[in-house]
């Protein structure tokens, strides 16, 4: 087990070649949920686009006490999409390697979108394990927001692994970011992925940008990890809404440049909210 306070954070290659549907989700052969072990101790999942069109990424993350699940994906149904099953067995191979008892699981989320949230009853009886709603009335406290919402949560996973969570309202007012210090990834839901970044707050996406910028003059940060692949390798070219088939995606992970670009564009734009094309992503405000 390492010293997760003391590692310095070094960028893995993440070139994979994740499931993106076919062209009959009725004969899609790929798996309900791929998983790509980005270290010995993190874990990407991706729900297939033959299982639901969202196909977002949800994210595990072990520590010496604990692991978190960020998000639990788009599918309430287990049959459809195991992931309790999943993660089970990606909890049993880490225990494997570092053998423990009284393991945690805490079940967390990046903002309370149906996409993001539909899997949560299938831990709701999962023993130690602790599931935290993703609405602002219990989020929001859990995470000492209600009283201060330019706080930096902590998440302690134990060994020194600790998350710092902050409150980036503009997609949804729940909204959350969390930064890992051991692997330097900064996990951004929906609120920055490469697709369309649709925004309900201007104001509100704009300054968390601003503090995601800050958070990065401050801490290092080796890929901005969003929700979601919505875009093409074509810049500035998104596949259509609800596509169920994605041959030509883009890598999923971003960089702090995305992030200036996006600033440099929220300032360009003089504060009206407008759909705005960068070469990696679209600001598509909701109204």
């Amino acid at each position: 087990m390492p010293d997760f306070a003391r590692a310095v954070p070094v960028p893995r290659p993440l070139d994979v070649r994740w499931i993106h549907g076919s062209p009959s989700a009725k004969h899609d052969t790929g798996p309900e949920i791929q998983v790509h072990a980005y270290d010995e101790h993190t874990v990407v999942l991706r729900q297939n686009k033959a299982v639901h069109y969202e196909a977002p990424f949800l994210y595990l993350l072990f520590g010496a006490e604990r692991a978190v699940l960020l998000d639990t994906g788009a599918t309430a149904d287990a049959a459809h999409f195991p992931l309790r099953a999943v993660v089970d067995e990606q909890i049993g191979t880490w225990l494997a390697r570092h053998p423990r008892e009284g393991y945690e699981l805490l079940v967390l989320h990046t903002h309370p979108h149906g996409d993001h949230v539909a899997g949560d009853g299938q831990f709701a009886d999962r023993p130690g394990t602790t599931v935290v709603a993703a609405d602002p009335a219990v989020a929001w406290p859990r995470f000492g927001f209600d009283a201060d919402p330019d706080a930096v949560a902590l998440v302690d996973l134990g060994g020194g692994r600790v998350l710092e969570c902050l409150a980036t309202p503009g997609h949804h007012p729940a909204a959350v970011t969390y930064y890992d210090p051991w692997t330097g990834v900064l996990l951004t839901g929906d609120t920055v992925y490469p697709g369309r970044l649709y925004i309900d707050d201007w104001p509100a996406f704009t300054r968390s940008i601003d503090r995601l910028i800050a958070l990065t003059d401050r801490r290092p940060v080796t890929h901005v990890l969003g929700c979601h692949i919505e875009m093409t390798t074509t810049p500035g070219v998104d596949y259509p809404i609800r596509t169920t088939y994605q041959p030509d995606e883009p890598p999923l992970q971003l960089t702090v440049a995305d992030l200036h670009d996006i600033r440099t564009a929220l300032t360009a734009l003089g504060g009206t909210p407008t759909r705005h094309a960068l070469p990696h992503l679209i600001l598509w405000p909701s109204e």
